[in-house]
């Protein structure tokens, strides 16, 4: 089913005149046959830094190509072993450090499970209000939905193939809302029919729908990475508007709500974070003060205060934009341990160390200004998103091994 949208396109701001080092990043790839390629086809989105760690082979590099034109890549059919052969003879692959462990007061226990198709490299999780964990399968083009009293697994395919979804949140009924990342539209799945409603985004340049969000008055708000957009969708009329985020190739990525009702979002292009003014869609920007900081995704905690993971520098951030005060730890994984997922659960941060190995979950307590940390025991194989389940747990996505993971606190 598709519903029509009423489109309006702002430009709410002019744009900065510098972007970040990041995103001028092509200037500094090694020399060789497919350079010019790889900073056309692979840059736009992703910066240099996510083709050096951890590297691969180019068996490895292929078969992410292929994925990547899964998602929306487009390529000429000479082009993918172009992009493979520079790929594998600049990037290799980079070893792991392994997960370093910090003991403390706080139990977990892991349980975890295997996606129902191989290989649909679950992106984001959703724990649901009935106890249902659900995920987006993006590579497979699936959402999947897992009863975690018994293990049972049923899978939802999009009505565009290679959609890629990638983020996904429930309404008050129960549907849940998707953002389908490779095919530029948003989705609406009724569990109870399998029935998907398709919400158009307006432009080729708002063609990757990222992080979906409900707020409070069950308005539905979304990035967009490489369209550099923040997006507004209201359920009751399909109606969608999309502004534009002031500084170029700014790479909108997590998003929250805060208590206050306003959208707050991480740019993963810059050492900045943003907000949006849910009544005129006018986009600001806070500044962090490393410039080489890259938050990823976001989280916050009472008072509107924002916690992020830097991805590059390996760090845990808070800023608060009240006072415009900022605060940063290292992570305990180090410089290159990647921290990536992060969710608040009772003023208490949680966050994912994806470039250790196993991957890292960790636990830290601003009161105490405590790191605890646990190996993930699946692998984790990158956990890009998690969140705080209604029973007071944990649920995060372990995309490149296949699984999802309920975390107990006890």
């Amino acid at each position: 089913m598709r519903a029509p949208a009423l489109v309006v396109i702002l430009a709410v701001s002019s744009p900065s005149p510098a972007a970040s080092s990041a995103a001028d990043a092509p200037s500094a790839l090694p020399a060789g046959a497919g350079r010019a390629l790889v900073a056309q086809r692979c840059t736009a989105c992703h910066d240099t830094s996510r083709l050096a760690v951890p590297g691969h082979t180019r068996a490895e590099w292929t078969d992410l190509i292929e994925q990547m034109s899964n998602v929306g890549l487009t390529l000429e059919p000479s082009e993918p072993p172009v992009l493979a052969d520079y790929l594998a003879a600049h990037f290799p692959p980079v070893p792991r450090a392994p997960a370093r462990v910090i003991p403390g007061r706080v139990q977990v226990a892991f349980r975890e499970w295997s996606v129902r198709t191989p290989g649909a490299f679950p992106h984001d999780p959703f724990a649901a209000a009935d106890g249902s964990l659900w995920y987006t399968g993006q590579r497979a083009s699936v959402l999947g939905r897992l009863d975690p009293a018994s293990g049972e697994i049923r899978e939802y395919p999009t009505p565009v193939p290679r959609s890629g979804p990638h983020g996904l949140v429930a309404d008050l009924a129960g549907r849940i809302w998707f953002t389908a990342n490779g095919a530029g539209y948003i989705g609406r799945l009724d569990p109870k029919t399998g029935a998907v409603v398709r919400y158009d985004l307006p432009q080729p340049a708002a063609r990757d729908p990222h992080t979906p969000v409900f707020d409070g008055r069950g308005v539905l708000w979304f990035t967009v990475q490489a369209g550099n957009r923040v997006g507004r969708l209201v359920p009751a009329t399909g109606r969608i508007d999309l502004a534009a985020v002031p500084t170029p190739r700014a790479l909108p990525y997590g998003i929250v709500v805060g208590a206050s009702g306003v959208p707050y979002f991480a740019e993963f292009g810059t050492h900045r974070l943003g907000r949006i003014d849910p009544a005129t869609l006018e986009v600001h920007e806070y500044e962090l003060p490393n410039p080489a900081t890259r938050p990823r995704r976001i989280a916050v905690t009472r008072g509107d205060v924002l916690w992020y993971t830097d991805y590059a520098r390996g760090y845990l951030g808070r800023y608060d934009p009240r006072s415009g005060a900022a605060r940063e730890w290292p992570s305990p994984g180090g410089p290159a341990s990647q921290p990536y997922a992060i969710t608040a659960l009772d003023e208490v941060i949680w966050y994912c160390e994806t470039n250790v190995e196993p991957n890292a979950l960790v636990r830290f307590d601003p009161r105490t200004e405590s790191f605890q940390t646990w190996p993930i025991p699946g692998g984790g194989g990158v956990v890009r998103h998690m969140m705080p389940t209604r029973a007071g747990g944990l649920v995060l996505a372990e995309s490149g091994v296949g699984k999802l993971a309920l975390v107990e606190l006890r």
